[in-house]
């Protein structure tokens, strides 16, 4: 608003007082964004630009920059979705704000900045700022964003007439989400820690001995002599090479844990001083933040050759001697402020989130470089930014806490985050840190699985075994399925004889499911868009999905409602309209458009299939890497419907250059058939594989 006043006595005293726009703003000069059709998309009010706060300016010395801010209309029927991890509880975004910078320590679990939001008035926005940034969504009928340190107000505005379409813009500025090794969509067992190479070899041993699947066995941190050394401890992993060679002969991969941080004294750390390679404060000295000595200051992964050279240690160190398959690049926020710190690039506050970006790019950008086509990059990563989904990174959503309350937050920080154009998300199934348990505790129901037997894992969090299995038919449809924490034992046989068949259960359902979710993630790679999918991108139209944020489509097929109640054995699931749906465990048709209840005791998963939907299920394997044939079509009658199966080696890029198999599977289903374009996908008649679902 401008300062408007005939006598002018009201600007001057205001002026006086407390200070004027002085020729920053808020600028009048707005901005209409619409469709060729003339739809409004986005209106921008005003936008300013501002001297730096005192204290953000001396920290972004000596460069000079702004605060720079935006005002958009937000009518009254706009939803909001995206904007990276928020782990409140919040699906819709309307009506919060957002603080757009990791913060490992913000309440309920980390933040985590992806400044790209995506609207039901169909359009994406992508802000286009690093610093700290403030979103304030839906107040007063407007939408403001504001940034702590900027040279322009600077977005993106991607159109699109459905959400997909939208995904497909920020794919086309950001970049692919490239597939991952086939084997990273099965099971990844972890634990803090296995210390040892005998403990990661039984535990492995273990998954075999039982007939259960496995693909991917974490070697956690603390794993080198001294934290910088980028060495084994030999008293612990006497012979890596040896053991990646049996694990390799079990189907089984690895995924090495890397920290980037350096202790004083360790080999590398004077060269990194010298030559500038840590965050380092403004006068030149590394900041090693929290951290004690024993840990040491983080490397400057911004600095093209420290990041270089950092990979050339860990694949000459650890991948060419040893035979790791993957890597876990944990601490990329970095996971102290930078606020106050210099980073190659510039000031850590005028680049305080674009860590994370730099350090995932590393490993698959020195992959690629040295590896070619041949080698698909798997990388876990602890914190996100625009781009980073294009460096073959699963992120997970931090170390978060073992309770009720976490499980239920942790779906619509996933679904946002993924709504935020990152495909690849996962939690630590059943949560990293477990609560304190008073030595009086109960439960407030009776638990639905006795752990009498897994006290060694469970303590006296007597209701610990049903959240973890309540968490774990979750973590099946999660786009990758990872359990870790901080437990003495993690393994699906250590939470009781009760607990065991059912995490057998839904282990086996996820690798049956390989096909299906494969595909979907070669969906994602051809159109920017996640296969773990909050309900307004596939039901615009229906304002009863545009705010639940305990249900969601996994690819085009399945619904899924997880049960976050302790105790519950039934859930209210709302089914939305225009179509029909199948409940997968009982073939019940049910109408679209209302809520039901439905029955869910401690084996089962609320999961229904879409009218019209094609899942193909795979045969049973041990590793989603062994070849895995076709074992059946399910077709759920009650609309067309098309489905396209993909099919390649599972290790290379050779799909980028058009290598693979691609059979699209169609229903018809008034004539009641199903088509094939394509390769064949299978080699029985269809009457043997294809199974059209009865109710």
């Amino acid at each position: 608003m401008t300062c408007s006043d005939p006598l002018g006595w009201w600007c001057e005293l205001r002026e006086h007082y407390f200070g004027g726009g002085g020729g920053h703003g808020p600028h009048q000069d707005a901005l209409l964004v619409a469709t060729a059709e003339g739809k409004t998309l986005l209106h921008m009010r005003t936008w300013a630009m501002a001297p730096e706060r005192p204290d953000v300016a001396q920290q972004d010395a000596p460069a000079k920059g702004y605060t720079v801010a935006a005002t958009f209309d937000s009518p009254a029927d706009e939803h909001y979705y995206g904007l990276g991890q928020q782990q409140k509880g919040w699906m819709d975004l309307r009506d919060h704000q957002i603080h757009c910078w990791h913060d490992y320590g913000a309440i309920g679990g980390e933040d985590v900045c992806v400044p790209f939001m995506v609207s039901t008035r169909g359009y994406g926005m992508i802000w286009d700022n690093p610093s700290k940034t403030t979103v304030d969504l839906g107040f007063n009928g407007r939408n403001v964003w504001s940034s702590e340190v900027g040279e322009r107000v600077s977005y993106f505005v991607i159109a699109g007439q459905t959400s997909d379409e939208i995904y497909h813009g920020y794919r086309l500025l950001t970049g692919a989400t490239h597939l991952l090794p086939r084997g990273v969509y099965g099971y990844i067992q972890s634990k803090a820690i296995y210390p040892t190479q005998e403990q990661a070899l039984d535990i492995a041993k273990g998954y075999r001995e039982r007939k259960l699947p496995l693909d991917v066995v974490v070697v956690d941190f603390l794993n080198m002599t001294r934290q910088g050394e980028l060495d084994l401890d030999p008293k612990r992993w006497p012979g890596p090479a040896g053991m990646n060679r049996d694990l390799n002969a079990m189907g089984v991969h690895t995924l090495l844990s890397v920290w980037p941080h350096f202790a004083p004294g360790t080999q590398f750390y004077d060269m990194l001083v010298k030559k500038g390679w840590l965050i380092r404060k403004p006068d030149g000295t590394p900041d090693k933040g929290w951290t004690k000595d024993v840990i040491g200051p983080n490397l400057d992964t911004t600095n093209p050759e420290a990041a270089k050279w950092w990979w050339e240690k860990i694949r000459d160190r650890y991948i060419k001697p040893y035979g790791f398959d993957y890597l876990w690049l944990d601490e990329t926020e970095p996971d102290f402020d930078p606020a106050g710190d210099v980073f190659s690039v510039g000031s850590g506050v005028r680049f305080y989130n674009i860590y994370p970006l730099f350090h995932t790019a590393l490993a698959y950008e020195g992959s690629r470089r040295d590896f070619g086509d041949n080698r698909r990059v798997m990388t876990l990563a602890r914190a996100s930014y625009l781009g980073a989904q294009r460096n073959g990174t699963v992120f997970w959503s931090s170390d978060i806490v073992s309770t009720w309350d976490m499980l239920k937050r942790s779906i619509p920080a996933g679904l946002n985050f993924t709504a935020s154009g990152m495909p690849y998300w996962d939690t630590d199934i059943a949560g990293f840190f477990s609560p304190q348990i008073p030595a009086d505790y109960h439960a407030a129901h009776k638990p639905l699985v006795d752990g009498s037997d897994g006290r060694d894992t469970i303590a006296n969090y007597e209701d610990y075994p049903e959240l973890f299995v309540r968490w774990f038919e979750w973590g099946a449809f999660h786009p990758v399925m990872r359990a870790h924490g901080e437990r003495k034992h993690n393994e699906v046989w250590s939470y009781g004889k009760q607990a065991e068949p059912i995490l057998e259960k839904y282990l086996k359902l996820r690798y049956q499911l390989v096909p299906y979710t494969y595909s979907v993630a070669y969906g994602s790679y051809q159109t920017g868009a996640p296969y773990m999918r909050a309900l307004f991108m596939d039901f615009p139209g229906d304002p009863r999905a545009l705010d639940i944020p305990d249900e969601y489509m996994y690819g085009p097929a399945f619904l899924v409602a997880p049960v976050t109640e302790q105790g519950a054995t039934s859930r209210a699931v709302y089914l939305p309209s225009g179509c029909d749906w199948y409940n997968y465990w009982t073939n019940e048709r049910v109408h679209g458009g209302q809520t039901i209840t439905v029955d869910a005791p401690i084996d089962i998963l609320p999961l229904f299939v879409r009218a019209g939907s094609i899942v193909p299920l795979g045969s049973e394997v041990q590793s989603a890497q062994q070849a895995q044939s076709i074992a059946s079509v399910r077709v759920y009658p009650g609309a067309d419907g098309s489905f396209t199966l993909f099919q390649d080696d599972g290790k290379t890029y050779a799909y980028e250059k058009g290598a693979g198999s691609i059979t699209k599977l169609s229903w018809d289903d008034a004539t009641r058939q199903l088509k094939h374009d394509g390769p064949a996908a299978w080699s029985e008649p269809d009457t043997k594989i294809v199974e059209v679902v009865h109710p």
